[in-house]
């Protein structure tokens, strides 16, 4: 079963009336999670509230600093590094998503000329929440998007903030610090359907996952190898870092896995979002992330990544890896059958006017059903007389026997398939 956890959309969507669970009842909403909002200031400043989402924080010149934030006694030291990107100076508005300790957090910020030698010429704001997931974070968006634009109006009115925090502060769950989950797993049926990915409306005007399409191109294909081997992975990109937030949900998207207990030994591939100098330690005792930054210097930190993405461009510097940048004769035939999958779609929602199935919904599946046949396959093997991945195997896994063979070898180490043998006919050609 696919559980609806922090693997699901992270972006705009609208609920389905049809997405039901197997006894025909509705899915339940997901359950409000335990938030934070804040605000900082500086020119820079932050101002936020916690058992709501939100914080929230605007700029001076005194740099990154937290302006309020509710409740007054949550440990927000560093959100504002955080929640304002390094280069934000350069936009005039963006969104963040990252991680403060076990809470993932969503700040809109926005930056105005005013006429203020104190200021510098610019005044720099951010609202923002935490929560403990998040696939809740995107309901407050619209929300966040105009309180920012308020403080950088009307600086220090911080009443909508309160209101909003202690109506969502009433939602909370007994005892407030649980961890609340994004729904529970049970709520949602077996089988693969629309119903696990609501259609979404995001904010990036290009749609999330055909954007991340065009961008990498056939790149994909070795970046969902990296993601499935649960390489730690650092993309960089100068600002706005909001539509490279998103790039760092679809490479999560690329590791998805339904067979059960599979991948259940294995480091969890999770998203760090935006990171900045601040986590450097953070990222030094992370054996399998995907996260992004604005900061150039994370490039000379060779041990706190594995593959360094930079534009367009997919590199490592560990020798191990680099035959894996290498695009396979099966990669090159996966990638075409994506395209045309797409093609086949958007023709499909020209021509018939087919608004229920999304570009998302068939990139996260063709992802999972690939992987699905991979972890299958192996099993099948791994259950058979003769333990022993051959070509025949190989082809049936969707897999280049040659072009393929060091990524099979790295699967089964990680993954645990230690007892199966390897074919002396996989070789490399």
């Amino acid at each position: 079963m696919v559980e609806r956890s922090d693997r699901a959309p992270l972006l705009d969507w609208e609920e389905v009336p049809s997405a039901e669970k197997p006894g025909g009842g509705a899915a339940p909403a997901a359950p409000h999670a335990k938030d934070r909002l804040s605000s900082p200031s500086n020119s820079r400043a932050l101002s936020g509230c916690s058992a709501a989402p939100g914080f929230g924080w605007s700029s001076g010149p005194g740099g990154n600093m937290l302006e309020w934030c509710l409740p007054k006694d949550m440990d927000l030291e560093g959100v504002e590094f955080k929640a304002i990107a390094s280069g934000s100076h350069r936009v005039t508005t963006d969104f963040i998503y990252f991680r403060k300790g076990s809470y993932f957090g969503l700040a809109c910020f926005a930056n105005m000329a005013v006429e203020s030698t104190v200021e510098r010429g610019a005044r720099m704001k951010s609202v923002g929440i935490l929560s403990p997931s998040y696939t809740l974070l995107y309901r407050y968006m619209s929300f966040l998007e105009h309180q920012v634009r308020l403080q950088l109006q009307s600086p220090g009115h911080y009443s909508p903030l309160e209101a909003f925090y202690e109506d969502k502060r009433a939602l909370l769950p007994p005892g407030g610090d649980a961890v609340v989950t994004a729904c529970p797993a049970n709520a949602w049926g077996a089988a693969i359907n629309h119903s696990m990915h609501p259609e979404m409306k995001i904010t990036h005007p290009a749609g999330c996952m055909s954007q991340f399409i065009r961008f990498f191109g056939e790149q994909i294909m070795v970046l969902w190898k990296l993601a499935l081997l649960r390489r730690r992975i650092l993309i960089f990109s100068p600002p706005p870092v909001g539509v490279v937030c998103y790039r760092v949900y679809c490479c999560c998207c690329l590791a998805n896995i339904s067979i059960p207990g599979v991948g259940v030994a294995v480091p969890e591939f999770r998203p760090f979002f935006y990171v900045n100098v601040a986590d450097i330690s953070a990222l030094e005792n992370e054996l399998s992330y995907v996260a992004c930054t604005t900061e150039k210097i994370f490039e000379e930190k060779k041990d706190l990544y594995d593959v360094y993405v930079d534009n367009q461009n997919v590199k490592t510097y560990r020798d191990g890896l680099k035959p894996l940048l290498r695009l396979s004769t099966a990669d090159r035939d996966k990638y075409r059958k994506l395209t045309e999958q797409r093609q086949m779609l958007l023709y499909s929602q020209e021509e018939n006017g087919d608004c229920v199935s999304s570009e998302e919904d068939l990139f996260i599946l063709f992802f999972l059903e690939q992987n699905n046949r991979i972890f299958q396959t192996l099993s099948e093997v791994a259950g058979s007389t003769d333990p022993t991945v051959t070509q025949e195997s190989v082809r049936a896994m969707g897999l280049d026997p040659h072009g393929d063979r060091l990524f099979l070898l790295h699967l089964l180490e990680i993954y645990g398939y230690d007892t199966l043998l390897v074919s002396e006919q996989l070789c490399c050609s």
